[in-house]
């Protein structure tokens, strides 16, 4: 009798972990499904899209303040006069891409890929845009104040600066935070 106990607790010992492994594979799985939905949601503040794939598309005039924007490809989309506010592009693709008159105070664009990437007349007080690729980009009449660009690579990017031959390289050095340790010596000048 004592055996036939034991045999019945090994079995449902084995039952107990084989439905506990079953049921966080369920919640992995439920997870990555959520995950992948997210890629579907609409453009509001705070949507979750990471790594999803947003290549040329029209998104002109939304607010993604506060976004999870990690890892998007933002490649030739049209995010013109668009709210980004703290939100988080790290590693986004912006190749070609507009942000002309947009909002990104506080915004992280670090690690970024945007490659003739128009920037233009956006407000970026205190981003960040350490370690981006950004060469060839348009900051034309941008609000960079206090923007951080530790490691960026300018080259051929246009900033809001003026020279004149009385002034040595920027004009506008003073009011960004690591731009001097940036690659900024072959950057467009007017």
């Amino acid at each position: 009798m004592a055996e036939v106990q034991q045999m019945t607790f090994r079995r449902t010992r084995a039952y107990g972990a084989s439905g506990l492994v079953l049921a966080v594979c369920t919640v992995f799985a439920w997870q990555n499904a959520t995950a992948a939905q997210n890629c579907d949601a609409a453009a509001t503040p705070g949507v979750n899209w990471q790594e999803c794939d947003k290549k040329l598309l029209i998104l002109d005039g939304q607010d993604l303040s506060g976004a999870n924007l990690f890892g998007v490809d933002f490649t030739s989309t049209d995010l013109r006069n668009t709210n980004l506010r703290a939100a988080n592009l790290e590693k986004a693709t912006l190749v070609r891409a507009s942000l002309a008159d947009s909002t990104a105070k506080g915004a992280r664009f670090d690690r970024i890929e945007g490659y003739r990437t128009d920037f233009s007349r956006m407000d970026a007080q205190g981003a960040v845009f350490a370690s981006a690729e950004m060469q060839r980009s348009n900051f034309q009449d941008a609000n960079l104040t206090n923007v951080d660009f530790t490691k960026a690579e300018l080259g051929r990017a246009q900033f809001p600066c003026r020279r004149y031959q009385w002034q040595p390289l920027f004009v506008c050095q003073s009011r960004t935070r690591g731009l001097p340790r940036s690659d900024v010596h072959r950057a467009d000048r007017l």
